[in-house]
């Protein structure tokens, strides 16, 4: 079973389903996430964090794991390969979205010299991406079993468009 990246609350008991046999989906995944996530939230404090924050790659689960060293990991490609076509769709296209979060909120804090300015961008992306992370989190616990359901990532970009004012 995989430890939560990113403490995401718990799923009730009847929501999780059976994962006990075969490969598992690793959470290891998300600490790449959670990394942005430490970055954009420390910029307000040190607007330097914007350099570490531009290095920040994207780097897909299956690319992840390739050139991981972790004795999960061919466990977790074996899981993700495994996975349902239209699940595997739906995790992508959440990835697709925390990727664009971030790249957006780079792209503010680094136009941005205002602290105060800042901190309000941080705050509200910052919660739209520990959001995020967190459904991310529950899909990869319950090894793919669970519906992320439709993600309109247009919507989800044009939310968060409005949100910084762009």
């Amino acid at each position: 079973m995989t430890v939560s990246a990113m403490r995401a609350p718990a799923a009730a008991e009847d929501d999780v389903p059976d994962i006990a046999a075969g490969p598992h989906l690793s959470t290891d995944y998300l600490n790449r996430y959670g990394e942005a996530l430490m970055l954009i939230e420390m910029a307000p404090m040190d607007l330097g964090i914007l350099d570490d924050l531009k290095d920040w790659r994207v780097v897909d689960y299956r690319g992840h794991f390739e050139a991981s060293q972790l004795r999960c990991a061919a466990s977790a490609l074996q899981a993700y390969e495994a996975l349902d076509p239209a699940r595997r769709q739906a995790f992508e296209e959440l990835c697709r979205a925390m990727n664009r979060l971030i790249a957006t909120v780079t792209a503010l804090l680094g136009d941005l010299r205002d602290e105060q300015e800042a901190s309000i961008v941080v705050e509200v992306a910052s919660e739209a991406l520990r959001s995020l992370i967190g459904r991310a989190t529950r899909f990869i616990n319950a090894n793919g079993q669970i519906d992320l359901g439709g993600i309109d990532t247009r919507g989800l970009q044009s939310e968060i468009d409005a949100l910084f004012g762009r």
